[in-house]
């Protein structure tokens, strides 16, 4: 079995903190996590990446975990986070990645795609909708729009945190428990997830992630994708609606989605074998399609 190591590694003026895993000579492909999580939740995935040959970096996003957290709200830009990437990218002399995103990590995954498709040889987005579209839906479907009222929460400063953090952030685990199928996350698990948000200063920064929001919004691009691209959608998802894999299926290849009915937001947690399998398919297909 694969070993799992970790690393500290400057890139973009922050130090981020990096699960590393997989052959030194393999593809490289990096695992980005969304919120409240960090580089733990991809525990299912890394190894079996690893063993398939892969080169595998997840890292804790800035803000997240054990990875630097910047003050302020302007250094949680999209473009900020994207560039993160591309550091790592370079840092472990790679021309380009697969990225594998979801959540935030596929919000920041479909920005660089838009931005810098040369970096990227195929990209994976689980539950995430390109930011464009979700803007767009947002304002044409009322209940795409309730759904997402906690974002305008998290919007307002040091209340967030208060509520989130009382009674040892049993808020942000029962969100976990009740928006997941029964079973996926362990006391255990969960337990790791407190420690991380804990941390000084995370949970404003991972809040930070929202409050940039109207900021980065500006800088994404509504452009036609180039690169190669998977969604897999868990069709229970409670805070994003299929509405929003379909209108991001306008800007990709129309068949480019893999729907998971038994399945929630936490689709790569609660089914891992069968996101593995999609996703090493995917990248097999993309390497082939290189090489020819």
């Amino acid at each position: 079995m694969m070993n799992i190591d970790f690393e500290h590694i400057e890139t973009n003026g922050v130090e981020l903190h990096v699960a590393v895993s997989g052959p030194k000579d393999g593809d490289l492909v990096i695992l980005l996590h969304g919120f409240p999580e960090f580089w733990f939740s991809w525990r299912r995935q890394i190894r079996e990446l690893a063993e398939a040959g892969y080169r595998v970096i997840a890292p804790d996003q800035r803000g997240y975990n054990k990875s630097d957290k910047p003050d302020g709200v302007g250094a949680y830009h999209i473009d900020t986070l994207r560039n993160d990437i591309i550091g790592l990218i370079h840092h472990f002399g790679y021309e380009d990645a697969a990225i594998i995103g979801h959540d935030w990590g596929g919000a920041v995954g479909w920005h660089l795609v838009s931005t810098h498709p040369e970096l990227v040889r195929g990209f994976v987005a689980i539950n995430m909708p390109h930011l464009p579209v979700f803007l767009k839906v947002i304002l044409k479907t009322p209940l795409q729009w309730l759904r997402s009222s906690y974002m305008l929460f998290f919007q307002a400063r040091k209340l967030p945190e208060k509520i989130m953090s009382s009674n040892d952030y049993r808020y942000m685990e029962q969100v976990l428990k009740m928006t997941s199928r029964k079973g996926t996350f362990t006391e255990e698990e969960l337990g790791a997830y407190k420690i991380a948000w804990a941390r000084p200063k995370t949970l404003t920064s991972m809040l930070n992630w929202y409050r940039a929001m109207p900021s980065s919004m500006k800088s994404v691009r509504k452009d036609d994708i180039e690169v190669p691209v998977k969604i897999i959608w868990g069709k229970g998802d409670q805070f994003l609606s299929s509405k929003l894999a379909e209108e991001s299926l306008k800007l990709i290849d129309s068949d480019a989605v893999i729907w998971v009915e038994d399945a929630t937001h936490w689709v790569h947690q609660e089914q891992p074998e069968f996101v593995n399998d999609q996703i090493l398919r995917f990248l097999n297909k993309t390497a082939s399609q290189i090489i020819s």
